[in-house]
């Protein structure tokens, strides 16, 4: 009777155990659906981009104002003012070569000779047709000296008189063509030694000593090449030709830079010497002509160089670099870093460049922050940490 008493309390207490949990669990539901149907874009945005919030690494540049060159470029190749193949003016055997290889020759230096014997006993020869003709001459002069007192004491004949001076006029001739002769051997036998016609570099030898040389040669013995100075002809667009030609008209000195063929290293500089007459109707070009010093010798015949000729100078220009300049289907853009470390999108007008650096003549100022790298995931109000504030200027310094 106890246990049944006790077992019956029991109920009413479960009952309510049971009803209480209920009551917090549906509570509970409904607390959770009330704030999620409130908030359900927001939800689904943090589940779609948990990194949203984070923000996106850049470095930047700034603007800056200064003066930008403007540069015209064109492809040239190297044309020394002077080739000459060295030749002999005289057939002979060589029995000396006086020039190395590669040297550097003065015009007028000994570069090479020839047998001189043949053209030495020449010259004597003609000494002595010389002398004996000479003495003929004189011999007639005192003939005729003498036929002229006589004639003058009636004691000849006129007529003999008359043909002793055509024989005196005869010899004369003769003298005059015997100096002409020896001058001749004389010119012969200094063309046994083949001197440099121009100062220049002179190439690789073509004939060995020892071989016999003739006037009629083609090849010659070795070619020179002036190189100091040296020209470069080279070609631009018809399209700037007027500017050019302005230019040059007003008597300014254009300059010239000279550039290997890669265009990374510069060889060596000069100024416009030339301008064609005719435009290329092929290829819609004018041919230019630079002389340069090349005190370096740097430049070599034939060469082909990249060519930068400097045609003006923007002034008080906005400068960027041009890592900085985007390119979308609206045309050129950059990314510009407001105060609040958050993204603007600028549209720009990209002008002249030189290397590195772009001028923009309309849609930026100066001083504004321009991301130059980490610009892939940037949208109109990303928001970025700055890495790298450094910038390259137009004297290769950095500024903040």
């Amino acid at each position: 009777m106890n246990q049944d008493q006790d077992f019956s309390a029991l109920k009413p207490r479960s009952r309510w155990h049971w009803a209480t949990i209920l009551i917090l669990t549906v509570a509970a539901g409904g607390y959770y659906l009330h704030h999620a149907g409130q908030h359900p874009q927001e939800n689904q945005d943090a589940r779609a981009n948990p990194n949203e919030n984070i923000p996106i690494s850049v470095a930047v540049a700034s603007s800056w104002q200064g003066d930008l060159p403007i540069y015209l470029n064109g492809l040239g190749t190297v044309t020394p003012l002077h080739t000459v193949t060295v030749r002999s003016r005289v057939d002979g055997e060589l029995i000396r070569v006086a020039f190395t290889e590669g040297q550097a020759v003065k015009q007028g230096e000994l570069l090479a000779e020839i047998d001189p014997r043949p053209y030495q006993v020449a010259v004597q020869q003609a000494e002595g047709q010389l002398l004996r003709d000479e003495a003929l001459l004189k011999n007639a002069e005192i003939d005729q000296a003498r036929y002229q007192t006589l004639l003058e004491q009636d004691s000849i004949a006129a007529q003999q008189t008359a043909t002793q001076a055509a024989l005196v006029k005869q010899y004369r001739g003769s003298v005059e063509i015997d100096r002409a002769q020896l001058d001749n051997a004389k010119l012969q036998l200094s063309y046994s030694r083949i001197t440099a016609p121009v100062s220049g570099r002179i190439g690789l030898r073509l004939v060995d000593q020892g071989n016999m040389v003739r006037a009629s040669d083609v090849n010659g013995l070795a070619v020179i090449t002036q190189i100091q100075p040296i020209s470069v002809v080279f070609t631009l667009p018809e399209d700037v030709i007027p500017e050019v030609m302005r230019r040059w008209r007003s008597g300014e000195t254009l300059a010239i830079d000279a550039y290997d063929r890669a265009g990374r290293q510069k060889l060596a500089s000069g100024k416009l010497l030339a301008v064609d007459n005719q435009i290329d109707a092929s290829t819609g070009t004018l041919k230019l002509k630079a002389q340069f010093d090349n005190e370096d010798r740097t430049l070599f015949a034939n060469q082909f160089v990249n060519i930068k000729m400097r045609l003006d100078t923007l002034r008080a220009a906005t400068l960027v670099p041009s890592s900085a300049i985007q390119h979308g289907a609206n045309g050129a853009f950059v990314y510009v870093v407001k105060d609040d470390n958050t993204i603007t999108v600028k549209r720009i007008k990209a002008g002249p460049a030189d290397g590195e650096t772009v001028a923009i003549p309309e849609g930026l100022g100066v001083n504004e922050k321009l991301v130059i790298d980490g610009a892939d995931k940037l949208r109109e109000g990303s928001q970025v940490k700055v890495i790298d504030k450094t910038q390259p200027t137009a004297s290769g310094k950095t500024a903040n």
